[in-house]
């Protein structure tokens, strides 16, 4: 007797009416038309099975947080770090804990299911740190939550920074993180990339870098973040996130960059949503959209994912943890209109955020955790057109979350008729 028979699936991998077996938490079997009973069948009625949404770059802590204590007028990120600061003296642990729990509810209804967070350490209490730290113990049976050791206010632009990321990764932070770019000088900022990896190197622990997050092509930071990679042996274990200097940067030397970062396996997170609203600020026009250079580094074999970054918070005033939000903009931001395009953009929210948090029990196979969701679409590339309601989310072979399916009637003269969105195209 199975826990659970999922029937009548398509997989992202094109193959259609898949069966999908569960036991003891784990997948035993995909075929089509399996001849087994279970505790629980679904009838999947030929839509979409996926492995969870993966945000590989989230700010848990600031979550939810709009307009506290005002909103961003300017729009920029430097307005948004001042708003953060100024909101954290009145921090509390329970009201952050609260904010995450409620972040964490969405994020399950969505169907992501794995968030690499950046949490501040730039406050002496580490009120944030200790907040999430039990919320990934609460939340643990249902999302795999990673914590970045983030020094919001600079490595060594804040005095404390090194002794509160040690004592971060003390209590149990699992990435280091760092944002060279808000340092006072490029010098600076090189030296807290070398200090940071050193530290993740000697803790056995991953890298994870807010990374030239500015319109000046002259930060250049990624550059030395490939260099200490290759230096320290962290090759694979480390991430830039936004890039967005990239954007404006001289193909000339993007060409001489690119193989830099592929040979240091060095993964790539963009985040269209943020990097769109927050960057070319101070254009008038043309006015540059920012987000990183994401189909010229697919072609180079880097490994590119794309983050939620904010929700609600000082620096994006919307979302709701939709990661088919994420990759829907990502992929008009960057043009990814063909075929294999459009599937690297959801994999850029689903297989490849999982190479970058490093989750090697994930995807839909046998002998994997039962972790699933079911869409309201029949293609990957349809739920990008569409982004359609989650059926069913299922963690551990145990449905955690579901949603009706969206039916809309049209009233005409000729009397009302139902809408379908879906063309089954691909």
């Amino acid at each position: 007797m199975l826990d659970m028979l999922v029937r009548n699936l398509n997989l992202p991998d094109g193959r259609k009416g898949i069966d999908i077996a569960i036991k003891d938490k784990r997948i035993v079997e995909m075929a089509p038309a399996i001849q087994a009973s279970a505790s629980i069948e679904i009838d999947g009625q030929g839509q979409l099975a996926s492995p969870p949404f993966v945000d590989s770059h989230f700010h848990m802590d600031s979550a939810l947080s709009l307009g506290q204590p005002r909103l961003n007028a300017s729009g920029t990120l430097l307005e948004g770090i001042a708003i953060w600061g100024e909101l954290k003296p009145d921090l509390t642990v329970e009201a952050i804990k609260a904010r995450a729990l409620e972040m964490c509810r969405w994020s399950i209804a969505r169907g992501t299911l794995a968030i690499r967070s950046h949490v501040d350490i730039c406050d002496d209490r580490l009120l944030a740190v200790e907040a999430l730290l039990e919320v990934r113990q609460q939340m643990k049976p249902y999302i795999d939550l990673q914590l970045v050791a983030f020094p919001q206010d600079g490595y060594y632009r804040y005095p404390r920074s090194h002794e509160n990321l040690l004592r971060a990764l003390d209590k149990g932070v699992d990435v280091v993180g760092g944002i060279p770019h808000f340092e006072r000088t490029m010098a600076d900022g090189s030296a807290s990339i070398r200090a940071l990896c050193e530290i993740a190197e000697r803790r056995g622990l991953r890298v994870d870098m807010h990374c030239d997050e500015s319109d000046d092509p002259l930060s250049r930071h990624i550059e030395v973040l490939a260099a200490e990679t290759q230096r320290l042996g962290l090759n694979g274990r480390v991430c830039g996130s936004h890039l967005t200097s990239m954007h404006s940067m001289d193909n000339y030397y993007v060409s001489k960059l690119l193989p830099l970062i592929r040979e240091a396996g060095v993964h790539a997170v963009a985040n269209p949503l943020i990097n769109i609203t927050l960057q070319g600020r101070h254009d008038t026009y043309p006015k540059r959209r920012g987000m990183t250079r994401v189909p010229e580094m697919l072609a180079a074999g880097i490994n590119v994912a794309f983050g939620h970054d904010c929700v609600m918070d000082p620096w994006y005033s919307y979302g709701t943890h939709d990661m088919l939000d994420v990759a829907h903009m990502g992929a008009h931001v960057a043009q990814m209109t063909g075929l294999k395009q459009m599937q690297q953009a959801y994999g850029a929210v689903t297989t490849h955020g999982a190479r970058v948090l490093g989750l090697d029990d994930y995807g839909l196979e046998v002998g994997k955790p039962a972790d699933m969701v079911i869409l309201q679409a029949s293609s990957v590339v349809e739920a990008l057109q569409l982004r359609p309601a989650r059926l069913f989310v299922i963690r551990r072979g145990e449905v955690i979350a579901k949603t009706q399916p969206t039916r809309t009637q049209v009233i005409l003269n000729e009397g009302p008729a139902e809408v379908s969105f879906s063309r089954g195209l691909f």
